[in-house]
């Protein structure tokens, strides 16, 4: 007979980065976010289907990468706070910026952006990260819950 508290999986924690510390960008404002995720982005489906992305930060707003959280249809995308927090803490980061896209083009939060926003922004305190922006991108330009007041 098989002792089953023998059987449990190893769990391992890495986080691997490419650049020096001193070579990471480092975000100041709303349009400098903007610019790093246009470029994160594929073109090919900014206006085909809603994505969710996160930019990780450090304690001095440098870009420790940016993971790819989500993707869904023409008008949602399921975004599960477990998978932002877990590649936030793998990270090692200190700060986010939520990103999403909108396939109709419009520049307007939803309700259900603000709600899953304010959400995200309780389980950050709690963890003792900050959440600095969450950015609506479409190919005509962005949104920013912060410099909206949103945040």
């Amino acid at each position: 007979m098989v002792n089953e508290l023998n059987s449990v999986s190893e769990v391992e924690i890495t986080y691997r980065p490419k650049f020096k510390a001193s070579e990471r960008p480092q975000i100041s404002s709303s349009d400098q976010a903007f610019q790093l995720l246009r470029r994160q982005w594929n073109s090919d489906k900014i206006e085909l289907v809603e994505e969710f992305k996160i930019v990780l930060l450090n304690r001095q707003n440098r870009v420790l990468g940016v993971a790819d959280i989500s993707t869904g249809g023409v008008s949602a995308t399921v975004v599960d706070p477990k998978i932002i927090f877990a590649t936030a803490l793998k990270a090692n980061a200190s700060a986010l910026i939520l990103a999403h896209n909108h396939p109709s083009g419009s520049l307007k939060a939803s309700y259900a952006d603000i709600a899953q926003t304010e959400k995200l922004k309780k389980g950050a305190l709690l963890l003792e990260m900050t959440i600095w922006d969450h950015i609506i991108l479409t190919n005509d330009g962005f949104l920013s819950f912060a410099d909206e007041g949103l945040l």
